[in-house]
């Protein structure tokens, strides 16, 4: 006897990267960064008194989203913080996508996303990338109420210009998110164009570029709108106190 929801049952879950015993590893299973984060932000994980553990943090993390919009030119209350990129996914999932309104992505891509799919039970439109990687035609004709498009992509390394994005974003008629969870390696970003579309998220992390994967932080950037029915959707304290500190002062220290 099972007291799951039939999506669950069914569902194998999400396998993370194998996480070896020794310390003296670099791992490329899961691009963890191998150089050490901020000194500034060590300091201040040595500085965290008692009372920022007694009291609950700031459920918002507005430190973190003031430093966070000044980085990214655009106002804190487009900015909200998460507990890693992936929960970012899963509360854009929850937020957009039901049985009745699926999501889209080309592929190959991030393994997560169909996993958080099939836990939401709403329907998965895979469409194949064009052979140079590019945007494919069909990822429109999806009309998935959530599209997402990995830039840089994972596994590939390929990236795909703004202005490209931003002729997609015109030609959806859901919420494009942009998962940014490398874009600290590229040359160029899609902060800008959310001051351009309002159906536009961009999905950041301080795991990879930051070397901050144990910490579990990251953020996304969109107009005050969509963070305000994302924060609807997110647990009421999705971030803890020693994260926001440290996060905000490795953001500070580019």
């Amino acid at each position: 006897m099972s007291y799951f929801r039939k999506n669950i049952e069914l569902a194998k879950g999400y396998t993370p990267g194998f996480q070896p015993k020794s310390q003296d590893i670099v791992k490329l299973n899961t691009n963890e960064n191998p150089y050490p984060p901020s000194p500034k932000a060590m300091e201040a994980l040595k500085a965290i008194t008692p009372e920022q553990l007694r009291k609950y943090p700031d459920s918002v993390g507005d430190a973190f989203r003031v430093e966070a919009a000044k980085i990214n030119d655009v106002t804190p209350d487009c900015i909200m913080c998460s507990n890693g990129g992936d929960d970012l996914l899963t509360i854009a999932i929850r937020a957009f996508c039901d049985e009745n309104r699926p999501i889209a992505y080309p592929v190959p891509t991030y393994t997560l996303y169909p996993v958080l799919a099939k836990l939401q039970n709403c329907p998965v439109v895979e469409v194949p990338f064009t052979e140079d990687f590019d945007i494919p035609e069909k990822l429109i004709e999806a009309k998935a109420e959530l599209t997402i498009l990995c830039n840089p992509n994972a596994p590939t390394g390929t990236f795909i210009k703004p202005d490209k994005i931003s002729k997609l974003a015109d030609n959806l008629s859901g919420v494009l998110m942009i998962d940014e969870a490398y874009v600290d390696f590229a040359e160029e970003n899609c902060a800008a164009l959310v001051k351009k579309h309002n159906n536009m998220i961009i999905l950041r992390s301080m795991s990879k570029g930051y070397s901050l994967a144990g910490l579990r932080f990251g953020y996304c950037i969109g107009c005050p709108e969509i963070i305000s029915g994302l924060l609807k959707v997110k647990d009421s304290y999705n971030v803890d106190a020693i994260s926001i500190a440290i996060a905000t002062v490795a953001m500070a220290d580019q």
